[in-house]
């Protein structure tokens, strides 16, 4: 994931130069005009609830840690149908930010040194600048990978030759045909 230039319609800044010893809860619950703008952003029908949950806290010596889940409830349109499916979307997630700055981010991404990294772990440290992280973009980003690519209404196939109906729509009669092109 890179970094996000454009500000998130969920974006929250956290300050991350003087963070509590215990950490610092973060929860953005998205309003009507913000699960609109996070819709048209993620090519969805509508998002009826948005609520992230985060606790950002110091990570080695002048890292931070991002973790917590992302929940939503969301309408898309079936790929096949284009009928609205409702999904639900819960998502944990972690992430590690180091300073653009930072020691071991430089030795990790430039070849010096060795940042082992776990597959099911977090990814590898992202950098920020200055002394504030957007930590709503990041939730956000962690809500669009859980959203499902191809929504697929129960039931609902392309087809073939063998199930042609009345139910075919003007989708499935257009690919029929260049499938028979081929």
């Amino acid at each position: 994931m890179k970094h996000v230039d454009m500000q998130s319609p969920v974006s929250f800044f956290a300050n991350v130069a003087r963070l509590p010893h215990k950490g610092l809860p973060v929860v953005i619950e998205a309003d009507a005009a913000q699960r609109a703008a996070l819709a048209e952003t993620h090519g969805l029908l509508s998002v009826e609830a948005y609520r992230a949950e985060l606790l950002v806290t110091s990570w080695k010596r002048n890292g931070v840690k991002v973790s917590g889940r992302v929940e939503a409830d969301i309408t898309q349109a079936c790929i096949v149908t284009l009928d609205p499916i409702e999904a639900h979307v819960e998502e944990p997630f972690e992430a590690l930010l180091l300073p653009e700055d930072s020691k071991l981010g430089r030795q990790g991404f430039e070849g010096g040194g060795e940042i082992l990294l776990d597959a099911d772990g977090p990814d590898s440290p992202e950098t920020f600048s200055g002394d504030t992280i957007d930590v709503g973009a990041l939730a956000e980003q962690f809500f669009g990978l859980a959203i499902d690519p191809y929504p697929r209404k129960p039931g609902a196939s392309i087809g073939t030759d063998d199930d042609t109906g009345p139910a075919e729509n003007e989708f499935q009669q257009k690919l029929r045909s260049l499938l028979r092109k081929s």
